[in-house]
């Protein structure tokens, strides 16, 4: 996995630079039929018409929302049917909790906990500190994901920051899709697209289902660990981000190797995952309450 971070042994600088779309200049008019003064004249009012128009737009990726922990990122959920009022969610790993890592099998409900996040604003400023209240859900089976209740609620941390929570997409994200990394800890993004799906992803005595793999734009570090994957389109949770293969190694820590539905082995070096997260919202009910007996719920019990 993206083993979380003890202490912090490099600063990294990020710069970013955007370019602004360009005009397409007007394509020679045909032979005109009526006079040559209203062509001109029909021809300068499309100019015109051209420029001003609005450019499409494009669903913008920063840092509101998400989180920094002492040694991984996360971020502040919510489902679609969250209400304002709702205690809200923070996201991050099952092997980013404070308890360690949870055993292949071990799941975790309703632990208590007072574990403080740092809560970014759009430009990678820390602005305040959440608090939980208990860890709602935790594992590293099947996939590799934590959600911390806090002891706040969206509409406070709306109220007090001007920041909205993240909002998970409930449609599995297809082949081909841009995405962006967003690490709370690194305050830095990792652009690149889903390359495809791992059937099952094994890492040391952790197996992981449907994993999602990056294409190589995508070189995640350690701290990364429970950074929100987002859809670049809508700016929707897609992923969590967990784990890469750092040095080839073959289905061993910090070298997860994907296995097929026939057995078949493979190790792609230097690439990266994370689990999905479509089916996390049925998990949760009225109040953001877990449970995982609801219909449409599976993440795995205890």
């Amino acid at each position: 996995m993206r083993k979380p971070l003890v202490a912090a042994l490099f600063a990294l600088v990020i710069t970013g630079a955007g370019a602004a779309p360009a005009v397409a200049a007007p394509e020679p008019a045909a032979a005109p039929v009526k006079s040559a003064v209203s062509s001109v004249v029909d021809t300068a009012n499309k100019t015109v018409a051209d420029l001003a128009a609005p450019a499409p737009a494009i669903q913008a990726v920063n840092f509101a929302g998400t989180v920094s922990l002492s040694n991984c990122s996360g971020s502040v959920v919510r489902m679609p049917a969250s209400e304002d009022n709702d205690p809200a969610l923070v996201m991050t790993n099952g092997h980013c909790l404070e308890t360690g890592f949870p055993a292949a099998g071990q799941v975790l409900v309703d632990r208590a906990s007072t574990r403080t996040f740092g809560l970014l604003n759009s430009a990678g400023t820390r602005v305040g500190t959440l608090r939980a209240s208990k860890i709602a859900y935790g594992t590293m089976t099947d996939t590799d994901m934590a959600v911390y209740q806090l002891t706040t609620t969206y509409a406070q941390i709306k109220s007090t920051y001007g920041i909205d929570a993240l909002v998970y997409d409930t449609a599995r994200p297809t082949v081909g899709t841009p995405i962006t990394v967003v690490s709370g800890y690194w305050k830095r993004t990792y652009s690149c697209a889903v390359d495809g799906y791992a059937y099952r992803l094994k890492e040391g005595s952790w197996t992981w289902k449907d994993s999602i793999r990056y294409t190589s734009a995508c070189q995640t570090i350690g701290g990364t660990s429970g950074s929100p994957v987002l859809d670049n389109a809508t700016g929707k949770v897609v992923g969590v981000n967990n784990t890469g293969n750092e040095d080839g190694g073959r289905c061993t820590e910090n070298n997860p190797c994907e296995v097929d539905a026939n057995g078949t082995v493979t190790v792609r070096p230097g690439i990266n995952y994370a689990q999905q997260t479509w089916h996390v919202p049925a998990c949760f009910g009225v109040d953001n309450k877990l449970d995982l007996t609801r219909s449409g719920c599976i993440l795995p019990r205890p």
